[in-house]
């Protein structure tokens, strides 16, 4: 008898700086108010780079222009209940974001946004959503940049076609 598929949680994530200050969301979750960069999970038929500025629209309401692919990391999180065992995929951008968009509400879950320095986010890093926020920052300011053409979605993200267009079966 075959195990379960593994099936990681793919999310986006972007990391927005200005005047040496970041963008950070704070949110509800069951663990209680937490800190995150705008981020979400990929949605079916979207590109990475879609979600990224869809998630940022939603968390923050202000455009963003994406600039370099930070990378591609993985954590593992585990619900102090036991009842989760998730591990995530986060595919994360550095950029910019214009001014808030009027009469634009945040997601539900989100709180509010906030711009916190460096120091200010490494203080309260008990407070994290994900040990990938601080991770994230600290490659944007060790200068870590790829070019947004380092990640492919191909068309059929949008379209499907051509073989095993249709649905994907149990066991495939």
């Amino acid at each position: 008898m075959n195990a379960p598929r593994f099936r990681p949680s793919v999310t986006v994530a972007a990391v927005v700086e200005h005047d040496g200050r970041f963008l950070l969301v704070e949110e509800t979750t069951p663990e209680g108010l937490r800190l995150n960069n705008p981020a979400g999970h990929l949605e079916q038929g979207e590109s990475p780079l879609q979600a990224v500025r869809r998630e940022v629209l939603e968390e923050t309401a202000r455009e963003f222009e994406p600039q370099a692919f930070l990378g591609v990391y993985l954590a593992r999180f585990v619900r102090a209940t036991g009842d989760e065992d998730i591990t995530y995929v986060r595919f994360a951008y550095s950029g910019r974001v214009g001014a808030p968009l009027p009469g634009r509400t945040l997601d539900a879950a989100i709180v509010r946004t906030l711009w916190l320095a460096p120091h200010e986010i490494l203080a309260c890093r008990d407070r994290h959503r994900s040990p990938l926020v601080w991770r994230c920052i600290e490659d944007h300011l060790a200068g870590q940049r790829h070019p947004l053409e380092v990640v492919t979605a191909h068309e059929s993200l949008a379209a499907p076609s051509g073989p095993g267009a249709g649905p994907i079966l149990p066991g495939s």
